[in-house]
């Protein structure tokens, strides 16, 4: 029907998912754990945002943390221990229409992946990161990981941690080319989907750290702030996360704290007085390594094999 107009076709509407449609399996979390406030709010950020399932990929390591993607209706890369970064960078650099997100915790962050992470923050690929915090080995039983606290007892210390623990927010805010950083707690929904929105919505490696109980090893490390809302220190901003007015005022502390300012960020991420909340830094201009890694996609399989052959046609030596 060339030539015709197509005012008369009828263009298929738009397909609508459901919260349903990114539940995966049924969660094996134990009963309490933190970790289940950060699936609903991705379970909830995904059927807001209407993001299609078969664009949306989680990656993990291994860990409790790292059962996520199993859990959702999306797709999932369950990967090793302590590599979950390379394996989302790999996706987005051949996919970088996809909408990744990696899950991750304290020891497969910290501990065995902490090179990779490192050099993930610093390629800024466009992903989100969630760190669940719980600051112990969950999944293998109470071991001491890098962020335990100093002089808790675990099952490799039973005398206690030897060690001050790592400070994610700090080592995240020391890395050049670092463009969002924040920190949430799992108790507080309405705060951790805001912050997750927050992160999904910029474009690069946004880190968010949520402080997260283990009902079994460690329920009494949050147990302070998770009471007594004044332990808590409530970043605001208005380029920060938001949160409703009347959500806000119950928090005693607040702090104005403009998140472009990397100084600031660091100063308030080395208080040990108090655990702030909030976006620590976003840099929108930061260089983001897919602008690279995706050169080249839309390619035929000729003009690949072309370019194969220029290169490998440097190297050949010229006869006498």
């Amino acid at each position: 029907m060339q030539g015709l107009k197509k005012d008369w076709e009828i263009q298929p509407a738009q397909e609508h998912h459901e919260l349903k449609d990114y539940a995966g399996a049924l969660p094996r979390w134990c009963p309490g754990c933190g970790d289940h406030s950060a699936l609903n709010a991705v379970r909830k950020l995904c059927y807001e945002k209407q993001l299609p399932p078969e664009r949306t990929v989680i990656v993990s390591g291994i860990g409790c943390s790292s059962r996520f993607p199993h859990y959702m209706g999306t797709y999932g890369f369950h990967g090793l221990h302590g590599r979950a970064f390379p394996v989302a960078c790999g996706v987005k650099s051949r996919r970088p229409d996809l909408h990744v997100f990696v899950v991750t915790g304290d020891g497969d962050c910290c501990a065995i992946g902490a090179g990779h992470w490192v050099h993930a923050l610093r390629y800024n690929m466009d992903m989100t990161v969630l760190l669940l915090d719980n600051n112990i080995y969950g999944l293998t039983k109470a071991q001491t990981s890098p962020t335990t606290r100093l002089g808790e007892h675990t099952n490799t210390h039973p005398g206690g941690a030897m060690i001050a623990p790592l400070n994610p927010l700090t080592v995240a805010l020391g890395v050049s080319n670092v463009s969002f950083v924040a920190q949430t707690v799992d108790w507080n929904p309405g705060h951790v989907y805001s912050t997750i929105e927050a992160a999904h919505a910029h474009r690069g490696t946004s880190f968010v750290r949520i402080l997260q109980r283990c009902p079994h090893f460690t329920s009494h490390v949050f147990e302070g702030p998770l009471r007594d809302p004044s332990l808590l220190l409530l970043m605001e901003h208005a380029d920060g996360v938001p949160m409703e007015p009347d959500k806000a005022k119950r928090f005693p502390n607040r702090v104005m704290h403009d998140p472009s300012d990397l100084a600031s960020a660091r100063a308030i991420a080395q208080r040990e007085d108090i655990y702030p909340i909030g976006l620590f830094y976003r840099n929108p201009d930061a260089g983001c390594y897919d602008d690279f890694t995706t050169r080249g996609l839309a390619q035929t399989q000729a003009e690949k094999q072309a370019a194969i052959r220029a290169a490998i046609d440097k190297f050949a030596i010229q006869g006498a």
